[in-house]
């Protein structure tokens, strides 16, 4: 049987194989016959040719560009995918960084906080960060799927709502900033109205004067993204949160001692710092908003080198100073060299990006000492990594941009150390001081409103006890006696 089958098969394939042979020798003349020339075709088919193989080039151009848009898209999907999952990672972080007793509340505020973003970037943020208006203020309306209400995004062929998720991620993450700051003495709901309002009113418009084609821009400022829009913003926010809220209870003596508060778990922190670094990924590279496979990649490295020598340099100054490696240091280290690479990363080389990590991890470890020198209590280092950084990251910028390194639809001038003189760093330092004015003036006000209408911080009955019993009702581990590891 199976001989039959295979002969079968080989006699339909010979079959299939010569039927077009006898077809067109059935239709050609004999070789005896006298073949006539061919004709020349009438102007009508050759015209009609010529268009023809026209529509086909118009037909791959048009197939080529849509593949084009679609890659783009996919990939600033995929980017703004993965700056949400830092959300995870600073909940992680924080939690980890501060006590047992308010975790479940530090967990809650982090993950809370993409919905009210969310929200408020949808009815307003987006709108004035990116709407045609002014080079101070884009447009007064909720975000709609109209590109043309976008210019200033018009250097990305995405479709708009891409857009749109893409840097709402990035809106998030400058309002949960601002949760470490605060973390163990702030109240629940006081915290998510702030992360509102910030994102409907503070950050859109640092962001519309840098990224939506405001005056900073016009002023030469660069921030690739987001040293300076997203971080150092959510770091001034979470300043004038300190400042109005306070220190927490027993972390200054009245000697003027500083007392530590040892966070609760080190493994929680050191993922949700791995997480943030993968996130990164997402947050440098993704802000190509298209998918440049050399921009991509050179940003990348950029942005991982920086990482990885802020973190050495981080772990190194604190055994130098403090006799041991400090695994805190460590952590806010790699973070401060992510935070400083995030503005200048597709504009230097390399080299250029160890060294800016470096610095970054150094700044790192004494702004913390610093900080806590004159009463400032931030829970988690954010100030130091994100503030602090994001200012040093800003004009880094204008001291290590390189020739030849370009990403997004242009390149800032050169910087100091490549012969360009003070040409960029001028502009870094303008946007540096007039964003951070403009935030935590705006800052200071909205969490002063915040404090006499509905309370910014938590009663001290409800700090001792801890934010998880007495603010939302639930612990983060289940079994734990209320009053375990105040």
């Amino acid at each position: 049987m199976r001989k039959i089958l295979s002969w079968s098969m080989l006699l339909f394939f010979a079959v299939a194989v010569a039927a077009p042979s006898v077809l067109v020798a059935d239709e050609m003349p004999a070789a005896t016959e006298a073949v006539p020339a061919p004709e020349a075709p009438p102007p009508e088919a050759e015209a009609a040719g010529t268009g023809g193989a026209e529509d086909k080039l118009a037909a791959l151009e048009q197939q080529a560009a849509d593949l084009k848009i679609a890659a783009d898209t996919i990939w600033t999907m995929i980017a703004g995918f993965l700056v949400f999952f830092m959300n995870a990672g600073f909940a992680l972080l924080e939690s980890g960084l501060c006590r047992k007793k308010n975790a479940a509340t530090i967990l809650g505020k982090n993950f809370t906080v993409f919905g009210a973003a969310t929200i408020a970037y949808w009815l307003l943020g987006f709108s004035l960060m990116f709407g045609n208006g002014s080079s101070f203020l884009g447009a007064l309306s909720p975000f709609v799927g109209d590109a043309s209400l976008y210019e200033s995004l018009s250097w990305t062929s995405i479709p708009i709502e891409a857009k749109f998720f893409f840097q709402l991620a990035f809106a998030a993450t400058a309002a949960t900033i601002v949760s470490g700051c605060v973390d163990e003495r702030n109240k629940y709901g006081s915290f998510i109205v702030f992360s509102f309002l910030l994102t409907i009113l503070v950050y859109p418009f640092p962001g519309k004067w840098i990224w939506g084609a405001g005056w900073l821009a016009d002023k030469g400022f660069w921030d690739f993204a987001g040293s300076t829009v997203v971080h150092s913003v959510g770091g001034w926010a979470g300043l004038a949160g300190i400042l109005i809220i306070g220190p927490r209870i027993g972390k200054y003596g009245t000697d003027g001692k500083v007392h530590p508060i040892p966070g609760h778990s080190i493994p929680l922190a050191v993922l949700g710092t791995l997480i943030l670094w993968l996130g990164w990924f997402g947050f440098n590279p993704g802000s190509t908003m298209g998918a440049d496979f050399n921009a991509i990649a050179h940003i990348a490295m950029t942005t991982n080198i920086a990482a990885a020598a802020g973190l050495l340099a981080a772990t190194g100054v604190a055994a130098l100073k403090f006799g041991k490696p400090d695994i805190n240091m460590s952590l806010n280290g790699a973070l401060a060299g992510l935070v400083a690479i995030t503005a200048p990363c597709a504009w230097v080389t390399p080299g250029g990006a160890f060294l800016i990590g470096a610095i970054g991890g150094v700044l790192c470890v004494f702004s913390i000492l610093f900080w806590d020198k004159i009463k400032i209590d931030d829970p988690v280092g954010a100030l130091s990594v994100h503030l602090v950084n994001g200012i040093w990251g800003t004009l880094a910028v204008g001291l290590f941009a390189a020739p030849g390194f370009a990403g997004g639809d242009a390149q800032p001038g050169l910087g100091l150390f490549y012969g360009g003189g003070m040409g960029q760093v001028i502009p870094q330092i303008i946007g540096i001081v007039s964003v951070g004015a403009f935030t935590l003036t705006a800052s200071l006000i909205l969490w002063t409103v915040i404090k006499v209408t509905i309370g910014a911080r938590v009663t001290e009955e409800e700090e001792v006890e801890g934010l998880d019993y007495m603010e939302i009702g639930v612990e983060a581990y289940v079994g734990d006696t209320i009053h375990a590891n105040r």
